[in-house]
């Protein structure tokens, strides 16, 4: 009797749009509905910069740049100019996307902890402007009374509704770096992160590659940002600082560098173990801290490392003709 093997990703889907939605309604808790949307836009978030920290091997902190001129963008258009939230997606992704083919063509030719640093200023840059650039982006006050997300005249308002949108966005998300990482592509990115020069001999366009993914991920983070802005309906410079971007890059360590399954991890342990030690006060920034300390210290490759991922997903991928017959003659 044969095996029935569910795929991955439709597991994945029944688990966000079913199981999830379900418990959720028992629970009837908009502080847990708007808790798991938090955890589905920071998977987005570790998902985009394992595809360049892992992926392309170029060490990021630059997640609150793009993600927070994704959410400033959507907040300005929606609250100025009255746009929907389609057009405020689609402006925050043809923006960040420029944005990021330009930083990247400046940036990608650094390595190792010169790329770090430099977008590290980026990271400390933006959370400056933001502060202090008062009439676009009103300073310290921020943006108040986005509006929600609306499809089709219906404003999506209901915390379990905006938990769907979110929900179906992730899988997107996921999806479309499933497809990159695990490709063609993918390999030719893994091969300029192992050896440049050996890629570059094979007639790679080694620097050409590293600004599509760079430009990719600033697009998805851009996307999430959007998204973020008129789901919270608020957002601040306080939601951009270098501290969330060292969070996003310890969850994609923690998880597992260059796996997609780890940066899914990476995002629940991000947001979900500091809740969980809630109860513990004051203490509770030490205890994450710690707990982290020693996931990294034991666990050097993540909770779910990039060569248990590739496995896992290549185990899934349709057998060519050629496994059963051999190789043809």
């Amino acid at each position: 009797m044969q095996k029935i093997r569910i795929p991955l990703g439709l597991a994945f889907a029944i688990l966000l749009l079913a199981v999830v939605p379900a418990l959720l309604s028992w629970a009837g808790s908009p502080y847990v509905g708007r808790l798991a949307q938090l955890v589905l836009i920071t998977i987005v978030l570790t998902g985009a910069l394992n595809l360049l920290t892992g992926t392309a091997g170029l060490l990021a902190l630059d997640t609150v740049v793009f993600y927070g001129l994704g959410a400033y963008t959507a907040a300005i258009l929606s609250v100025t100019q009255g746009t929907s939230f389609m057009v405020d997606l689609a402006a925050a992704v043809a923006l960040t996307t420029i944005v990021g083919v330009i930083f990247g063509f400046a940036l990608v030719r650094l390595t190792s902890i010169f790329f770090a640093v430099a977008t590290m200023a980026l990271a400390i840059s933006f959370h400056t402007t933001v502060l202090n650039w008062g009439d676009l982006t009103r300073g310290p006050m921020g943006y108040r009374g986005i509006p929600p997300v609306r499809f089709f005249g219906h404003a999506v308002g209901d915390w379990l509704e905006s938990y769907y949108v979110t929900a179906v966005f992730c899988l997107i998300a996921l999806f479309i770096m499933h497809r990159v990482m695990h490709s063609f592509y993918g390999n030719a990115v893994r091969a300029v992160r192992e050896d440049e020069e050996c890629a570059r001999s094979l007639g790679l366009r080694t620097r050409w590659l590293r600004v599509q993914v760079y430009a990719l991920h600033a697009a998805i983070m851009g996307a999430a940002g959007a998204l973020y802005a008129h789901s919270n309906q608020f957002i601040g410079p306080d939601n951009f600082v270098l501290l969330e971007a060292a969070l996003v890059l310890t969850g994609v360590i923690v998880g597992g560098i260059g796996s997609l399954p780890g940066a899914i991890i990476g995002g629940l342990v991000m947001v979900l173990l500091p809740e969980a030690l809630r109860e513990i006060g004051n203490l509770r920034a030490f205890a994450f801290g710690l707990l982290l300390f020693f996931s990294i210290l034991f666990l050097p490759r993540g909770l779910f490392s990039e060569v248990r991922a590739l496995a896992l997903f290549r185990r899934d991928m349709p057998r060519s003709p050629w496994s059963r017959r051999g190789p043809p003659r």
